[in-house]
């Protein structure tokens, strides 16, 4: 299947349209109004009454989160308040205390190529090259992947002219492409991203934040992305849901009204000082 049969938009544009306007009082998922970046196709997530406990630690109780197709969603809080855990949740890596968890109406009972986990470290094959790496999901399923599908990703995440490359002599910008084009090679419905780009120096990370929204439009997949920086889920996210200290759980959902993800719109700008201050308030520091 070739990319543009997954597009999920007309202009092929590096910048995305207008963003939904959600109320940000109401529950996690509210009504979608963005109609140009939601691909036909793309999954709806939904988190029911979600519970996590280890031993005597309980993370969450209760926990609501519902991404509408097409959306980014990105999980903003402090380290150990439970974001990763609840993208593991998402994911099927983990199994809930309570609750549900379902993608496109499914229930997420494990680990599933339709739903692609990318995790801050590459955790690339080094005995394969670069090419290798990205075709190994479909080989794992005992499929032939698609040539054509695994050459147009790897231009797509910037890495033609890398194919032959090892994985050693890959920058750490490098190596995160490849490994989100080796989760893309499996066509997923649903994209689950750990703190991706946190181990990246600042240039490369704002490089590949706008790799990811345009790789997002293009091919038409939700995705939830965790992060603790302000700036990076303010920038990604049509909403941001944030969480608070264990087991406060998701304690307040900011949505993104703004036209324009531009670095440079003055428009922007304005708005996302003012979020910094609406999420601080709850919080966030």
């Amino acid at each position: 299947m070739s990319l543009e049969s997954r597009a999920a938009t007309d202009d092929g544009g590096d910048e995305p349209d207008a963003r939904s306007d959600v109320d940000a009082a109401s529950a996690v998922g509210a009504d979608a109004g963005d109609a140009d970046r939601r691909a036909d196709d793309a999954a709806p997530i939904v988190a029911s009454d979600l519970t996590k406990r280890y031993d005597e630690t309980l993370v969450f109780d209760g926990l609501d989160l519902s991404v509408d197709p097409g959306e980014v969603c990105c999980l903003l809080g402090p380290s150990g308040c439970g974001k990763t855990t609840l993208l593991h949740l998402l994911a099927g890596l983990e199994d809930p205390t309570g609750g549900r968890v379902e993608i496109d109406g499914e229930a997420v009972t494990g680990p599933d190529y339709r739903w692609g986990v990318v995790f801050q470290d590459p955790l690339l094959y080094p005995w394969l090259s670069v090419h290798e790496n990205v075709e190994i999901g479909p080989r794992l399923r005992g499929e032939e992947p698609d040539p054509d599908l695994i050459d147009e990703l790897l231009e797509l995440v910037g890495l033609d002219g890398f194919e032959d490359a090892d994985t050693a002599d890959l920058s750490g910008g490098m190596a995160q492409r490849a490994s989100l084009a080796r989760t893309l090679a499996n066509e997923p419905e649903v994209l689950l991203l750990d703190e991706p780009f946190s181990a990246l120096d600042q240039l490369t990370k704002m490089e590949l934040q706008d790799e990811l929204l345009r790789i997002v439009d293009e091919l038409g997949v939700t995705a939830v992305f965790v992060t603790h920086d302000i700036d990076e889920a303010v920038y990604l996210g049509d909403r941001v849901a944030v969480m608070g200290p264990v087991p406060a759980g998701i304690e307040h959902v900011e949505p993104i009204d703004s036209d324009t993800r531009s670095r440079d719109d003055e428009a922007f700008l304005s708005e996302r000082a003012a979020v910094f201050e609406r999420l601080e308030a709850v919080g966030l520091e």
